[in-house]
């Protein structure tokens, strides 16, 4: 072995190794193929953001149909379930009281007539006689008054038949309204009651064409559509009839549509929500009372968005943003404020221009500053 060999090589000898070994390092890298990703541009247009509420559907009409006068059901003239005209008869309380009660008013009311006609000329004559100094003066006085009283209980009279008419009147229990009837509680030969406070109930009806739809917003939200008011963006749906669509829980799309019709006057204290209701046309029944649904409504006035896929939304604990192509080919990131879904895209409402190039996938493969080659996204 050789001698003169050095055992250690120089320090300078050991940096020229080492930047070999970088360089050589840095040239693979660079010689690496770069990623191919997909890339695109936010689309850019003027769009009107909707707001989307769940809530139920209430009829416009519902009445508990109870009984008015006291007595025996008779008979029930309805099918549970259908659909009744205003004024159909719908039960039938045994009415044979109630027309013994007409006919024994209507003869009180005959004999008080009699005595009011035959009071009637006792004054007259009284009346004659007194201008001839043929009676006392009280007398005349006296058949004048029993006139008035017999004119007073013609009245009551007539009263009381008015009363037992409509009682009998009342054994005959008809829709107040059209719509569809509901169960059918009372059978016959059972005894209803009648009056204010004890009445039966026998059935219920609802009307079914227009529905209500009732929601609540949440105080923020009522801000919002406050100042968008003020703005000019949007009117007070208070005072405008503003458009409002909804679908059903095995819809994709809002197919019913309506308009508001109601907004409550204060917010209520224990959950900070204002009620708000909208109107719809159901005329064919299909929508039932206490269906549920989401109401989609105008939230904002018309604006330029920016819109990407919702897929190109990266998460990093609660901040979101985008992957870009830099200027020099290689990852960059974009940190981004998302807002709603708009016709099928993601609005982007800080971060973006929509000048950027956007990455549109391998996602998974991506990291900061690595070189991509870019190619147009489908």
């Amino acid at each position: 072995m050789p001698t003169d060999f050095p055992r250690v090589l120089p320090s300078k000898a050991l940096a020229r190794v080492a930047m070999l070994l970088v360089y050589s390092w840095a040239q693979s890298a660079l010689a690496q193929d770069a990623l191919p990703v997909p890339v695109f541009q936010p689309t850019v247009k003027e769009i009107v953001e909707y707001d989307e509420y769940a809530g139920r559907f209430e009829a416009v009409k519902r009445v508990d149909v109870r009984a008015r006068v006291s007595g025996y059901l008779d008979r029930v003239a309805f099918k549970e379930g259908q659909i009744v005209a205003a004024g159909d008869l719908l039960y039938v309380i045994d009415q044979r009281p109630f027309r013994i009660s007409l006919e024994a008013a209507e003869a009180a009311l005959a004999e008080a007539q009699a005595n009011r006609d035959l009071a009637s000329i006792e004054a007259r004559r009284s009346r004659d006689l007194i201008q001839r100094n043929a009676i006392a003066q009280d007398v005349a006085d006296a058949n004048e008054q029993a006139l008035l009283a017999s004119v007073a209980r013609v009245s009551l009279a007539q009263a009381q038949v008015a009363e037992a008419q409509l009682n009998l009147d009342y054994t005959e229990v008809r829709a107040p309204f059209p719509g569809r009837v509901g169960e059918q509680l009372v059978d016959e030969g059972n005894l209803v009651s009648g009056g204010i406070d004890s009445a039966t109930l026998l059935t219920t009806i609802i009307q079914e064409d227009p529905l209500y739809f009732v929601f609540e917003v949440s105080e923020q939200d009522f801000l919002r559509y406050a100042r968008l008011n003020e703005s000019g963006g949007r009117p007070t749906s208070r005072t405008t009839p503003n458009a409002v669509a909804v679908r059903l829980i095995d819809e994709d799309d809002y197919l019913h549509h309506g308009v508001m019709d109601f907004v409550d006057n204060e917010l209520d204290p224990t959950s900070g929500t204002l009620e708000g209701r909208a109107v719809f046309a159901n005329p064919n029944g299909f929508i039932q009372p206490g269906t549920f649904g989401r109401v989609r409504l105008q939230g904002s006035g018309l604006y330029r968005a920016i819109l990407i896929p919702d897929s190109a939304v990266q998460f990093d604990q609660s901040r979101q943003f985008v992957f870009t192509v830099q200027p020099d080919g290689t990852v960059g990131r974009i940190w981004i404020e998302p807002g709603p879904i708009v016709e099928g895209l993601r609005v982007v409402r800080e971060g973006l221009d929509g000048d950027e190039q956007l990455i549109g996938g391998n996602y998974h493969r991506l990291r900061i500053g690595m070189p991509v080659s870019a190619s147009a996204a489908e």
